[in-house]
């Protein structure tokens, strides 16, 4: 692990803390580290230390140069060194940028278009200073939208990706004047190096059979090969699509919102042991016990009125929710639900929040696309706990 020697300034960030200002105290702490972030990079990049000899001493230190970096806590200035070549560039603008680029993007447009709230408005003040127009919006989404178009209509055709999850979410977008509801299509998978990948995104007008289908169009325009299983819950419109675009791919139903669906079904009270029960269904590795344990469910509560609609439900969902076990039992707790892909969800509902309602769709696919991109980049770093198990 890479070990950062920070040169802290104490006294000034002791005057912070004196003066209660815990604004000031998070930003001073946060320009303290990335300065010294920069300046370790710099030492890497010349493979000398300051004041250090060296024969492998690639270029020589010419000081430094300040440079604004919007981030959610605010506006901050960093030290920025420099080489004599001036071919030295530091990794923190585009590592922490892009994603608070974004955001800071969305409110701005809301501003601008007259469509914000006083709280937005303060929101983007303490963000951006008193100053801020449509040549700000412009020369933001310039640097913005291509960095995220790229990545969301990258090839992914290098790879195959034997398990793929796929999920909507709603947001709000002024649309016309209104405000409309939208669908975040996003699609993730374990590739067939045991790594979870971000496929793509899409944001459409609706949950439906034509939008999923134009969404699983755009991934195998950009190369996608049909997998062997699909996770996903049961919206029709979804099963459809995978039926028509993926010939001889299965489909996966996710165990969690198939367990809640039964549930929901059963009275409220002295309901334990029956839970039990269905959950020791989905607990085994080999699709044959699970038949087996769910034959003998049915055949101890079947003649239970109460249990009716919730046996039927089993009855109806079940072959779907067990394709899973016919995959290698290394996969099974990835595999059988979209609790990965629901995590990924919250992580873009956090930011997606601030905002509330969209100013317009490009502003919610850059957001979006950039909180994904983030979240990407940290994954590519992490090993593969994938069939660990």
């Amino acid at each position: 692990m890479t070990q950062f020697q920070f040169n802290l300034n104490i006294e000034d960030l002791k005057d912070c803390i004196m003066k209660s200002d815990i604004d000031a105290v998070v930003k001073a702490s946060v320009v303290l580290v990335l300065n010294s972030v920069m300046e370790d990079e710099r030492d890497k990049h010349l493979n000398a230390r300051a004041y250090e000899r060296s024969t492998d001493r690639r270029d020589y230190r010419n000081g430094y140069y300040e440079r604004d970096l919007i981030m959610s806590i605010g506006r901050i200035t960093l030290r920025v060194p420099r080489t004599r070549n001036g071919d030295f560039s530091p990794s923190v603008f585009e590592r922490y940028a892009r994603c608070d680029q974004a955001l800071v993007l969305s409110m701005l447009e809301m501003v601008v278009n007259g469509v914000s709230t006083r709280k937005v408005k303060n929101i983007v003040q303490q963000l951006c200073g008193e100053s801020f127009s449509k040549s700000l919006v412009s020369s933001l989404t310039e640097k913005l939208d291509p960095i995220v178009n790229k990545w969301a209509n990258r090839p992914i055709n290098t790879m195959y990706y034997p398990y793929i999850f796929a999920d909507a979410m709603y947001i709000k977008v002024r649309e016309h004047n209104r405000v409309v509801s939208k669908a975040v299509y996003i699609a993730t998978a374990i590739n067939e190096k045991n790594e979870r990948e971000i496929l793509g995104l899409k944001v459409d007008h609706s949950e439906s059979y034509e939008a999923w289908q134009r969404f699983f169009q755009h991934l195998q325009s950009r190369g996608l090969q049909s997998p062997r299983l699909i996770i996903s819950d049961a919206h029709k419109g979804l099963k459809k699509a995978i039926g028509t675009e993926f010939v001889g791919t299965t489909w996966q139903r996710c165990t969690v919102h198939f367990k809640r669906n039964i549930f929901n079904q059963l009275p409220k009270k002295d309901m334990d042991e029956v839970k039990a029960a269905l959950k020791g269904i989905f607990n085994v590795v080999k699709i044959e016990d699970a038949r087996k344990l769910k034959d003998e469910f049915m055949e101890k509560y079947e003649e239970n009125p109460k249990l009716e609609n919730a046996i039927n439900t089993l009855e109806e969902g079940f072959e779907d929710a067990i394709q899973y076990l016919n995959e290698p039992t290394k996969y099974h707790h990835h595999i059988r639900s979209t609790n990965s892909l629901e995590r990924l969800n919250q992580e873009v509902r956090r930011r997606e929040k601030v905002i509330r309602i969209f100013p317009n769709t490009q502003s919610a696919f850059r957001l979006i696309g950039a909180v994904l991109m983030d979240i990407a980049d940290e994954q590519a770093k992490k090993p593969s706990m994938i069939g660990k198990k």
